[in-house]
């Protein structure tokens, strides 16, 4: 029997290693080919566990309690409370962890437009939750943003 994750005899990995990430700020831009995830998500907060029923795309813990990203129908179907529904937007360049400037630039950018962002880094990518019913306005500016980068990458139009 093979291991979850590698392949015939327990060796590499079925699937192919991801691309080294980039650090090249340029080339960060260039290639940020922004994807809008369906749905709608909130930001809440609990106390102790991630309650039965709920699936976080993000979760953080802080002193005050955990918060959580989720889906708008999980945190009703919960009884959570929330004040801000957003889209999510994952930038699809393989940013590296210690890249500098890419959430400057893109912060810079959607704010310039009067849009908020908050950030969220994970380990392949950079996801940006914004005000849900400026999804597409901020979806056309980070193309925009990336168009006037140098790279030359292929940029998606994906919504």
């Amino acid at each position: 029997m093979t291991r979850p994750g590698t392949g015939p005899g327990g060796g590499r990995p079925s699937a192919p290693a991801p691309p080294h990430p980039e650090r090249d700020l340029d080339r960060l831009l260039a290639g940020l080919r922004p994807l809008r995830n369906p749905g709608a998500y909130v930001f809440t907060t609990v106390d102790g566990p991630v309650p039965a029923g709920l699936d976080p795309v993000v979760t953080v813990t802080e002193a005050e309690g955990r918060t959580l990203v989720v889906r708008r129908e999980e945190a009703d179907a919960a009884g959570l409370a929330y004040d801000y529904v957003a889209a999510w937007i994952t930038l699809r360049v393989h940013s590296a962890l210690d890249a500098v400037g890419l959430t400057a630039a893109v912060a810079r950018a959607l704010a310039a437009a009067g849009l908020s962002c908050n950030v969220v880094a994970g380990f392949h990518h950079d996801h940006l939750f914004v005000e849900h019913d400026s999804a597409y306005e901020a979806l056309s500016l980070l193309r925009a943003l990336a168009d006037r980068s140098n790279g030359g990458f292929d940029h998606d139009r994906d919504r």
